[in-house]
């Protein structure tokens, strides 16, 4: 499983006094308030930043990073990503899961048969949506409910699915 995992990626900077703009990737943007640090991603290596101030600005986040005090100096950050360790990670619930930590689980039907491995998860709203990629080269949406998800192992990285009538027709 990853170390790190990713809770926002800088879109741009955000005024002159060298604050960013983060669009998050995490499902709780206020989380932001409860981080002191944030590793950025700088393609070669991550730097741990301090946060100064934090604010809310329509789907973005504002941050302003210590050191960090004008434009020109935000401006390497734009695109990079921001993640936290698992350590600082917020807990999960019962039945929930990273993102990252389901991608590439082996994906296995009610019949015990190997159906592929999950890509992606589609965050619809409603519910999520597990991308698999089948062993024949297809692709299947799985709808993320208790009827289709039987039982996630992250122990041995599989999940044991049952397929809905009608899902593999499409």
């Amino acid at each position: 499983m990853e170390d790190l995992l990713q809770v926002g990626v800088i879109s741009n900077t955000h005024g002159v006094r060298g604050e960013v703009k983060v669009f998050p990737t995490t499902d709780d943007a206020k989380r932001f308030k409860k981080l002191k640090t944030v590793l950025l991603d700088t393609g070669a290596q991550t730097r741990e930043m301090k946060i100064e101030s934090v604010r809310f600005f329509k789907q973005f986040v504002i941050l302003k990073f210590q050191g960090i005090d004008d434009m020109d100096a935000a401006l390497p950050f734009k695109g990079k990503s921001l993640l936290v360790r698992r350590q600082d990670a917020v807990r999960l619930k019962k039945d929930e899961y990273f993102i990252a930590d389901l991608i590439n689980l082996e994906v296995y039907d009610d019949a015990d048969q190997l159906l592929g491995v999950v890509t992606d998860v589609l965050q619809t709203g409603a519910n999520d949506v597990y991308a698999v990629r089948m062993t024949d080269g297809r692709e299947l949406l799985l709808p993320a409910i208790k009827e289709c998800v039987l039982n996630i192992d992250m122990e041995k990285r599989l999940m044991r699915v049952h397929v809905m009538d009608g899902l593999l027709d499409l």
